[in-house]
């Protein structure tokens, strides 16, 4: 781990090669896991506030399932997340031509709402955890992105480049600008 701040780095963001491959995994990210994706509670208010413009593109099962949940719920490790349909695909979804998608980020690209989707959706594969007094960012290896992986290394994206928008949304500029100075200076150090 490498440490900028008050930020632990988990070093395979710089040295795993990572591109979202839509057509290849679906959208299953969506639809599998243990829970919802995860939540900021500063979240709740935003999703409520903005669920009008994504309820446009969500199924009447998943906004019933929202309707009787919540906009957040607990999960079986007491942490906050979306709401879940079925206990599988999350809430918030919507399938167009075979693959899940989001419909907060649908009102987004669409101009319908200046917020794209939680950030733990937007950030992924990185997930983000408290470590003492320390914000650890790692990267999660899931079966359902192996894909993404070897798009990543054909096109030889570095995970950190591949996500910068997040990463720059949820640390800001500063912050981003450091981790690619630590970035190089820690792929160089490796030749």
């Amino acid at each position: 781990m490498i440490i900028i701040g008050d930020k632990l780095i988990s070093e395979d963001i710089f040295t795993e090669k990572f591109c979202c491959d839509i057509t290849a995994c679906v959208g299953t990210c969506c639809v599998e896991g243990d829970s919802g994706a995860p939540l900021d509670y500063s979240e709740v208010e935003i999703l409520e506030h903005n669920y009008a413009a994504a309820r446009e593109y969500m199924s009447e099962a998943n906004i019933q399932a929202v309707e009787q949940q919540g906009f957040a719920v607990k999960d079986a490790d007491n942490d906050l997340v979306t709401p879940l349909y079925n206990n599988a695909e999350c809430a918030y979804s919507y399938t167009e031509n075979g693959i899940t998608l989001c419909a907060y980020e649908r009102a987004y690209l669409e101009g319908k709402t200046k917020w794209r989707k939680p950030i733990s959706c937007h950030l992924y594969p990185i997930r983000i955890a408290q470590v003492g007094v320390y914000t650890a960012i790692k990267l999660h290896k899931w079966q359902v992105c192996r894909a993404a992986f070897v798009l990543g290394r054909k096109k030889g994206i570095p995970a950190y480049k591949f996500l910068e928008e997040p990463l720059v949304r949820r640390f800001g500029q500063d912050f981003y600008d450091e981790l690619c100075q630590v970035a190089e200076a820690y792929l160089k150090g490796r030749k």
